[in-house]
């Protein structure tokens, strides 16, 4: 029964991460649409300190209900980091990106972030990055540049936007890095509320402008800003962190190369961007990219943490206890292991068992 409910186990976790994650992608795309239309009466710096000041206020209401604690300290190096690249910097270069190029183009530009992230977490935090994986990323990357280029403009301006947009890519990049350690100590809860804490902070220089564009700008812009702040900060950063804890960075990454296909479509809805054939063939490619990294190896099975397990073999703790796979020892014994006085040196110089000898008629025989 214990063999039956872990596996039950980790695919409800599963479930839940990758549910988390479909919130997180479905939110932060309409916040390229939201940005897109605030940023008409709200300039970068102002729309960037109202979303997260409505976030922390949403955030720290949920906290306080909660009884979440400080975070501890050794999460607040990660915490410092990604709030101030990544609730910071970012939201001011994105918001400042999107006044320069259409809600698509920023999003598109901004997804080579994933690229960035695989490369820092494989290096920084050890990650692994699978040939399904990298293969996912290339196809989604082609359909990201194939949608920006059928939707870029012409000009200084568009060049500007495009160069923000990096910018903040590498910003986020960076941020989504810093934040894996942190969830190691801290909750999703904790390290998305004070990260966004600490980027409210690095936008205070703006409030003077806010409170001067809050008082001109009209109530649907507003009530974007505010959107922004509760949705696609407050819960899709949440979500977001959630997931992060039950997979690698570079996993995560990938997965939102669904935003640029779905801005696409929200764009379209929306704002009345309409897409051409070569953006829609471009959003397919960068969702079949991210079913691509996503996927599964089709062969053999998996341990409880999600490690692979070549097909053939049993992996640690399925076998019940008390009963020996088959094939394993001898048919009605079981050998007690020798004592440390009973191995000889054996052959190279490694030390054996007199029945490991015994057992090895010549140097040729098939064991391993």
């Amino acid at each position: 029964m214990m063999n039956v409910s872990r596996p039950r186990s980790t695919r409800r976790a599963e479930l839940l991460a990758a549910g988390a994650a479909t919130v997180t992608v479905v939110l932060w795309a309409s916040a390229f649409v939201s940005i897109r239309s605030a940023g008409a009466a709200y300039s970068p710096g102002a729309l960037a300190l109202g979303r997260l000041a409505a976030g922390v206020l949403v955030l720290g209401a949920i906290c306080l209900w909660r009884r979440e604690g400080v975070p501890p300290r050794s999460a607040w190096r990660g915490i410092m980091v990604s709030g101030v690249l990544w609730f910071g910097f970012y939201m001011v270069a994105l918001n400042w990106g999107e006044q320069q190029v259409d809600a698509g183009t920023a999003a598109l530009v901004v997804n080579v972030g994933p690229i960035l992230i695989a490369l820092l977490g494989a290096r920084l935090l050890g990650d692994s990055v699978p040939p399904r994986l990298l293969a996912g990323m290339a196809v989604s990357f082609a359909g990201a540049v194939t949608v920006g280029l059928s939707m870029s403009g012409e000009g200084g301006s568009s060049v500007l936007g495009v160069v923000l947009c990096l910018l903040a890519a590498m910003a986020y990049a960076a941020g989504v890095v810093a934040q894996k350690p942190a969830l190691g100590t801290g909750s999703p809860l904790q390290v998305t509320t004070y990260g966004c804490l600490v980027g409210a902070v690095v936008c205070l220089p703006f409030a003077g402008q806010l409170v001067r564009e809050a008082a001109e700008a009209p109530v649907s812009a507003t009530l974007n800003m505010l959107y922004l702040g509760v949705f696609p900060t407050a819960l899709a950063f949440t979500t977001w962190a959630y997931a992060l804890t039950r997979t690698t960075a570079s996993r995560m990454g990938a997965t939102t190369y669904a935003v640029p296909a779905l801005v696409v479509l929200m764009s379209w809805l929306a704002l009345g961007e309409v897409p051409g054939p070569l953006t829609l063939l471009g959003g397919a490619l960068c969702l079949a990219g991210v079913a691509v990294s996503r996927a599964r190896a089709g062969t053999g099975t998996r341990t409880e943490s999600g490690a692979a397990v070549p097909a053939g073999t049993v992996p640690a703790g399925t076998v019940p206890a008390g009963t020996v796979p088959a094939g394993t020892v001898p048919a009605g014994t079981v050998p007690a292991p020798p004592g440390p006085e009973e191995y000889r040196e054996g052959t190279h110089g490694v030390r054996e068992a007199p029945d490991a000898r015994e057992a090895r008629p010549d140097r040729a025989s098939g064991s391993m």
